[in-house]
């Protein structure tokens, strides 16, 4: 079983979207079985909020639902639960750095790093642009999964 865990900054937009597009991925691919697949928050902001709703629509509108997904804030019994905590950003990558300072199974990662344009997954609060943040998320997700089945 592969254990991923999505990162954020408040678990209601990029992590969850990743959470629900990586499961959606693995599904369609037939290993849905192989993997346990969840996002978190870095903050305490957005705790016990549902995906924010521009969020929800996005993946609707490509089939994918995220009902019941509640915002969760990352914890430091996280780094020996999951196999690979995947950020969407620099900020989320730093913060995860302060909970796991050693990482020395080289669990952290960010996800744009799975794709011919590492970076950072645009971040549709300050934007508005959740076509963008689609876009790079689904990159992302489908270049994960392409490493993981080598």
């Amino acid at each position: 079983m592969i254990k991923i865990l999505f990162v954020c900054h408040g678990n209601i937009c990029r992590s969850p979207m990743a959470e629900f597009v990586m499961k959606d991925l693995v599904k369609k691919a037939g290993r849905a079985a192989e993997f346990e697949i969840a996002s978190a928050a870095t903050s305490t902001e957005e705790i016990g909020n549902p995906v924010y709703p521009p969020a929800r629509r996005k993946l609707a509108e490509h089939g994918i639902s995220c009902t019941g997904k509640t915002a969760r804030q990352l914890t430091r019994a996280d780094y020996d639960r999951w196999d690979l905590l995947i950020g969407m950003d620099q900020a989320n990558l730093r913060n995860m750095r302060r909970l796991f300072p050693d990482d020395p199974e080289q669990k952290l990662h960010l996800l744009m790093d799975y794709t011919s344009r590492p970076g950072q997954v645009a971040d549709p609060w300050y934007t508005g642009d959740f076509e963008a943040t689609w876009r790079d998320v689904l990159e992302g997700c489908r270049g994960l999964l392409y490493k993981l089945q080598k």
